[in-house]
């Protein structure tokens, strides 16, 4: 099972090398890097050489970044000021490509294999216009990531834009077929179900995010702290058309000290008992 930490964790605190060496220390072959500006300065290339190596020097592989979700996010804070693709108004559908791109601009110094992008963002409902715009944003932004070695990877999201199925239809009708899913368990529970969501992304599926609830509300806890039927969960990827990394997308929890690295690396361990014990 390869083991890949989402520096969501750490959200609020600057990313930097003294973070990367703990992760490393704790059993994690590589990181997911999540976007936003008091964590991560992916505009700056002086901060995302010192990532880059950093990354070297602890022999961390970048698998992923998230793409950011929204700006001007302060500590403490769920969100910001929405970065949207689906943005039917054109200004700000080319703000947040802009943003996106410098994002990909990373790969640059950083080289990394997936970009993960929601398509949306909040409880959106479908619409057709946000659809158009997502198809816009998309045709343009794979092509810049290609040109980086990066493929955009769709994680699915609880909402109508964001359901599994709505993003298999997406990738079908568009003909975008370059595109690939993420499939979040932790979203999929608190909507269609985790096995119903995983059997409609299956086949495009190359990536995960791993974490928990109780099926009423996005928590992002270890896994084994919510409801989710992980020996269910386990099987389906055991038989999952190609092996898939577990990245740990777990939540640091305002005014609180949240899961340390020890107790995440404890729950990876009884995560790939479990998974050994499937195949």
């Amino acid at each position: 099972m390869q083991r890949i930490l989402s520096t969501y964790r750490f959200v609020n605190q600057p990313l930097g090398a003294a973070l990367l060496a703990e992760i490393a220390q704790a059993g994690f072959s590589a990181v997911e890097i999540f976007c936003a500006s008091q964590h991560f300065s992916y505009r700056d290339p002086q901060r995302v050489r010192e990532i880059g190596d950093a990354l070297g020097e602890y022999r961390l592989g970048l698998h992923s970044v998230h793409s950011p979700t929204d700006r001007d996010r302060s500590p403490g804070r769920e969100s910001g000021i929405a970065i949207s693709i689906s943005d039917p108004e054109r200004i700000r559908r080319l703000d947040a490509m802009d943003e996106i791109k410098r994002v990909l601009d990373v790969a640059e110094q950083a080289p990394f294999q997936y970009l993960i992008q929601h398509i949306g963002h909040g409880r959106q409902a479908m619409d057709p216009r946000k659809l158009d715009a997502a198809f816009t944003s998309l045709e343009s932004l794979s092509m810049f990531a290609k040109a980086r070695g990066v493929t955009i990877v769709l994680e699915n999201t609880p909402d109508e834009l964001g359901a599994p199925a709505s993003l298999q239809h997406f990738i079908t009708d568009t003909h975008l077929h370059d595109l690939k899913l993420c499939f979040d368990i932790g979203h999929a529970h608190i909507e269609a179900g985790a096995q119903a969501s995983f059997d409609a992304m299956r086949e495009r599926v190359v990536t995960t995010h791993i974490h928990d609830n109780h099926g009423d509300k996005d928590e992002h806890l270890l896994p084994f702290a919510g409801t989710i039927d992980w020996d269910a969960a386990l099987a389906w990827f055991a038989n999952a058309p190609v092996a898939l990394p577990f990245v740990f997308e777990i939540k640091a929890v305002a005014g609180a000290a949240g899961p340390t690295l020890e107790q995440i690396r404890e729950a990876c361990d009884k995560l790939e008992e479990k998974f050994e014990a499937q195949k």
